[in-house]
Parts: structure tokens; C-alpha cells; sequence
């Protein structure tokens, strides 16, 4: 199984108190080497992904407004983006870097050089829409993985999002890609506000759930919205916005999940795979904020996608 990941990635900060930091790759590397998975993964520096990839999902607008602020990143030292969202002088090439480990990742599983794989990558992307930063994204690397790997002969994606916060930018991006059937599920009302609004498009499926949820929720809710369509779909390839701030000891939302629960939705999914068939599944970092709980929840992520 690949795992793509790069210490530039570690380079971007947005302050000293920021919850999303370097730590967060601290603490997943820490999990791995602690639970032996680290020793049967195939590791791979992310590649720098291409400016001219980003425009599969970003506007030139958008693209041109990042390039601006990373310039002055380089004299200010930090340039706020929103409330939430900051770029320092490395952000912009930490970001493509995570981009690049989805397009690397896509190419690897595609090609046949890994069935599965994981991006341990910042900043997260699910946020970012086609013009705007925001919620600590600045690229949306799984909504540019979709759209290319449409571009590379897939047939047909899917996008799976169990990050505790609504992927807006993904939906936002996939709007018009009805090849790219994206299933979320988010702890509504919370950030960001308003929830889906793409209710009537049949590929944009994102299902609301209160706060307080708890692992039985959450896989009653797979089961019942998530499974069907995706079966429906057929898939050549699925990507995962994987978001762990739904753990229960994350203080950034109020879901009940715990490491079991990662565990069974990556071993769900690779059974209702293309109807039993070989999983092409490429897994990216979004959320998850507790240190502890985020290295464990991976380690319980990578395993099941490992086996």
C-alpha cells in the first residue's frame, strides 16, 4: 500500500496556537511507527503537483490571489486569509504538495503499483471552494483527484467524506461533474454554515447528522444512505476526504465516534467495492485535532486499508 507524504508539508503554520499544525504529522508518524504499520507501507515523497493541475478545480482568479498572498508571506510572515485561514511563506508549496500525493496516490493506485493509499498531508482541503480559502484549506486536493482522474480514463469516481464538517468546497467543485459522485456525512448545524446545497443534484449526497452522534449514528446512516449509491455508482475509483474531528475526544466538534468506528467504515467500504472487486481507494488527511485520538484513528484507518 502507498503512503505519500513530505516535510514540506510540516513547513506550513498559520500560529503558534493554531489547532491545525505540524503536530498533527507528528502525531500520525508517531502512531504508525508505534503500531509496526510504518514497516509494511511503501513510502513516497508527494511530488510538487503542477500549477496547471489546480486549474482543474480552482478559478486563475482564485490561483493568482494564493500566488499574490504567498508573495507577501515572504515579507509579513503570516497573511490571514479569513478568520480561520492564514498562509505563511511556505504555505502555498506545502499545499501543492498535498495536492501533488493525491495525483501521485491516484497514479499508483490506477496504474497498479499500489492497491490502496493514504496522503498523511496538510493544510486540508475539503473546505476550499473554486474561489475562496476557507475552514484551513487553501487547495481542494480530493475535489483536483477527482476531476483528474476523470482526465486519466476513469470512468467514474466517488468521494467519501466522513470528516465531521460538511465538505462544501468538494460539493462546490463536483457540482458540475456528475461522473464524480460525492457521499458526505457532517454534524449539522455547525461550520460551515447553511449545510449541502446542491440537494438537487443526484451525485451530491450529504447527509446531516446532530450533534451528539455516535458511532451507531454514523454507520446506521453509511448503511442506509451511503452503500446504495455507491453501488448504483460502480466506481473505477474512490477517494476519501478523511476527516477524524468526529472522534470522541475531539474538542472541535460533538460527534461520539472512536477508532473502531474509522476502522469499520475502511472495511465497509473496500467490501461494497465494485461489487466485491479489487479496491482502488486513495485516502487523504482533512480533519482531526486531538493528537492522540488522530494518531490512533489513522493507524486504524491505514490498517484496514493496508489488509
Amino acid at each position: 500500500m502507498g503512503y505519500f507524504t513530505h516535510n514540506e508539508c510540516r513547513l506550513h503554520r498559520m500560529g503558534e496556537s493554531h489547532p491545525e499544525s505540524p503536530l498533527r504529522l507528528d502525531a500520525i508518524e508517531d502512531a504508525m511507527l508505534a503500531s509496526g504499520l510504518a514497516d509494511c507501507l511503501q513510502k513516497r515523497e508527494a511530488p510538487l503537483a503542477a500549477w496547471e493541475s489546480l486549474k482543474l478545480a480552482h478559478h486563475e482568479t482564485y490561483l493568482s490571489q494564493l500566488q499574490a498572498a504567498h508573495c507577501r508571506a515572504q515579507t509579513e510572515g503570516l497573511v490571514e486569509l479569513d478568520s480561520d485561514t492564514a498562509m505563511n511563506a511556505h504555505s502555498l508549496q506545502a499545499a501543492m504538495r498535498a495536492t501533488g500525493a493525491v495525483l501521485a496516490a491516484i497514479d499508483g493506485v490506477m496504474q497498479g503499483a499500489h492497491h490502496n493509499a493514504f496522503c498523511a498531508v496538510r493544510p486540508p482541503g475539503h473546505h476550499a471552494t473554486r474561489d475562496q480559502a476557507m475552514g484551513f484549506c487553501l487547495l481542494n486536493h480530493v475535489a483536483i483527484g477527482a476531476i483528474y482522474a476523470l482526465q486519466q480514463g476513469a470512468q467514474r469516481v466517488a468521494v467519501l467524506d466522513f470528516d465531521v464538517h460538511h465538505g462544501n468546497g468538494t460539493e462546490d467543485i463536483l457540482a458540475d461533474h456528475p461522473q464524480a459522485l460525492m457521499l458526505g456525512l457532517y454534524q449539522h448545524p455547525f461550520y460551515p454554515p447553511g449545510g449541502a446545497r446542491y440537494a438537487d443534484r443526484a451525485h451530491l449526497h450529504n447527509v446531516p447528522l446532530a450533534a451528539y452522534s455516535d458511532g451507531e449514528a454514523v454507520r446506521r446512516a453509511i448503511q442506509d444512505e451511503w452503500w446504495p449509491r455507491l453501488h448504483a455508482h460502480d466506481p473505477d475509483l474512490i477517494l476519501i476526504s478523511a476527516g477524524f474531528d468526529g472522534h470522541r475526544d475531539d474538542d472541535m466538534a460533538q460527534w461520539g465516534l472512536v477508532e473502531a468506528d474509522y476502522a469499520w467504515i475502511t472495511s465497509e467500504l473496500k467490501c461494497h467495492f465494485r461489487a466485491g472487486k479489487t479496491s482502488k481507494i486513495v485516502s487523504c488527511l482533512e480533519g482531526g485535532y486531538e493528537l492522540q485520538a488522530l494518531g490512533r484513528s489513522v493507524v486504524a484507518h491505514v490498517r484496514e486499508l493496508a489488509t
